[in-house]
This record gives structure tokens, C-alpha cells and sequence, in this order.
């Protein structure tokens, strides 16, 4: 039964993260909202949903290692799991805007999730907790975050890119998005959710179901299984992105999906109930910011604002390291 819901959950992911894309590329070009500005607000929140019912359910049963190591896990894999892969599929190009401005805010997520986590260095406590004087802190920052999503969005579509390949480039990206009637592009994109969210439930469900007869801890599960599968809607739509020539929403769906996950999900798992850092360690949180940094300096030298198919390599390389480290520590 867990490797059937393994296979019917990621069939679901796979369904949904393709309407999905197609329903909220489809409402962007009909509002002429820049496509970032999709990616950070309903692809994210989508595709954020299982993080947000996992986490919740695990914080409210006591499970505070699954619920905080799901969203630090699952940052850590969305930023070079997913992106990498999805350069591998496709070249991923970043706005200047994107490269200075929400990376940079991703980043700065992280660092406010280390600091709020290290009570026992700063404080000289007792323990790791993240309370909910915490949680609400999150709380705020989220709400900043919006703020400044919607003022992109009131502020139009993006200036026009100057130089002259790449706006051709852009031109063509505009046009191989489909035109939908609003019923459809409703349809797709309350299907799409529904599907990656049940999809992604599913494969959690038989993920976890096969780790724990086999023993593994709760910190381990939420890290890597736990995270991965929650994770599969981020990575499936971010590929199918930018197979469809929408780099823009395949980037801003990590990014906001991160910054999702840290200000809202843990914001509201810690507000409901005080999360205690058992097996959770700073080795996961550095790693966690490193992993902002090190797509903020692939963006920024090289190739001209693009993820390439060698730094996604790279990427996808350090997650392999990271998750091998975590198994021997164990």
C-alpha cells in the first residue's frame, strides 16, 4: 500500500503541477500581471499547502522535528534540488529584480529562522524553541512579504528588457502562454491544487509509512522524505515551468514557496504550539542559508543572470552531499 501511494501520489503531482501552471500563466497574462508575481503568490501558496497541513498536523501531535525539519528541509531542497534540476531541463534565466531584491529576501528568511532557533547560544537556554512570540515574528515578516508582493503587482507589468536577444527571447516566453476562457483556467487551477495537495499527501503518507518500519528518527524523516515529498509539487512545477518557456514563474515558485514556508508555515505551526528543537541542528540551518547564497552567486556571476545545466549539476550535487552527511551522522 505505502509504494502504491507513493506512485498514485506523484502521478496526481505530476497532473496538477501541469494545470496548475497552465491556469495561473493563463490569469497572469489576463491581468497582465508580471509572471514573478504569479510564482511568488498562488503557485507558491499551492504548491506550499502540503508543507503547511504537514507541518500544523505534526506541531498539534507533538511532532516538532517533522514539522520544522519538513520546512527546512523541503527550503533546502526546493533551492538546489529543485532549481538545479530544473536547470537541467532548461537554462533558468533571473530578472535583475528577482537577483536583488526576493533572493536576496529568501536569504534573510533563513538567517531570521537561525537566529529565532538558537536560543541555547544566544540566550544561554536550556533548549532550542521556537515559541510563539516567534511564531508571530514569522507572522509579521509574512505579512511585509505580501505587502510587497502586491506592490509589485500594483505597479504593473515589468519594464521592457533592453537588450535585444533576450527580448525576443521574452517576446516568444509571452506568447507560448496560453489564452484560457476563465472557466478553464478555474478550473485548472483549483484541480491543480487539489491534485498536489492530495497528490502530495499520499506520497507522504507511504514515505513515511516505509521509513518508520525501518526505524529512522523523526528529525531524518522530516528532513529528506518527509520534505522531499512535500516538495514534489514545487519541483513538478517548476520543471513543467520551464519546459513551457515560463522561467520567471519557475524561479519565483521556489523562491516564494521558501519564503511561504518559513513566515507562514512555521509562523503559524509556532503560534499554535511551541516547537522544540530536538534533532534539528544548526548543520541543517547553515545549510539552509548556504544554499540561498550559493543561488544568489550562481545568479550573479557567469552567465548573465542563468542558472546553467553545469551550476544546476553543482547544485544538485550539494544536496546529494547534504543528505549522504545526514545519513551517516545517524
Amino acid at each position: 500500500m505505502n509504494i502504491l501511494f507513493l506512485i498514485g501520489g506523484l502521478i496526481l503531482i505530476l497532473l496538477g503541477a501541469n494545470g496548475l501552471t497552465d491556469g495561473a500563466a493563463s490569469v497572469a497574462k489576463r491581468f497582465r500581471i508580471p509572471p514573478i508575481v504569479i510564482g511568488l503568490t498562488i503557485v507558491a501558496f499551492g504548491t506550499s499547502a502540503p508543507e503547511l497541513t504537514v507541518s500544523v498536523s505534526s506541531a498539534l501531535k507533538g511532532s516538532a522535528d517533522i514539522a520544522i525539519g519538513n520546512v527546512v528541509g523541503s527550503n533546502i531542497f526546493n533551492t538546489l534540488m529543485i532549481v538545479g534540476c530544473t536547470a537541467l531541463f532548461a537554462p533558468i534565466v533571473i530578472t535583475r529584480n528577482t537577483l536583488r531584491k526576493e533572493i536576496p529576501l529568501c536569504i534573510l528568511s533563513s538567517i531570521i529562522l537561525l537566529v529565532c532557533a538558537n536560543d541555547v547560544f544566544l540566550d544561554k537556554a536550556s533548549e532550542n524553541i521556537l515559541n510563539r512570540v516567534d511564531g508571530l515574528l514569522l507572522l509579521c515578516f509574512f505579512a511585509i512579504f505580501m505587502g510587497y508582493t502586491f506592490a509589485i503587482a500594483s505597479s504593473g507589468p515589468s519594464k521592457p528588457i533592453t537588450d535585444n536577444a533576450q527580448s525576443a527571447e521574452h517576446f516568444t516566453e509571452e506568447e507560448e502562454i496560453k489564452s484560457l476562457p476563465w472557466w478553464k483556467s478555474t478550473l485548472y487551477i483549483i484541480g491543480g491544487l487539489a491534485a498536489l495537495i492530495y497528490g502530495g499527501q499520499l506520497f507522504v503518507d507511504g514515505a513515511t509509512g516505509i521509513a518508520r518500519s525501518l526505524g529512522v528518527s523523526e528529525s531524518i524523516i522530516g528532513l529528506t522524505l518527509v520534505a522531499g515529498g512535500t516538495s514534489l509539487p514545487e519541483l513538478a512545477t517548476s520543471i513543467v515551468a520551464a519546459l513551457k518557456k515560463n522561467p520567471e514563474i519557475a524561479i519565483g515558485n521556489v523562491i516564494g514557496s521558501n519564503l511561504f514556508n518559513i513566515f507562514f508555515v512555521l509562523g503559524c505551526s509556532a503560534s499554535i504550539t511551541p516547537l522544540h528543537l530536538n534533532g534539528i541542528t544548526n548543520f541543517d540551518l547553515f545549510t539552509l542559508v548556504g544554499s540561498g547564497i550559493l543561488l544568489w552567486f550562481f545568479g550573479l556571476f557567469f552567465a548573465k543572470r542563468t542558472i546553467t545545466r553545469i551550476e544546476g549539476s553543482i547544485m544538485v550535487a550539494c544536496y546529494i552531499a547534504y543528505t549522504l552527511v545526514l545519513i551517516y551522522n545517524t
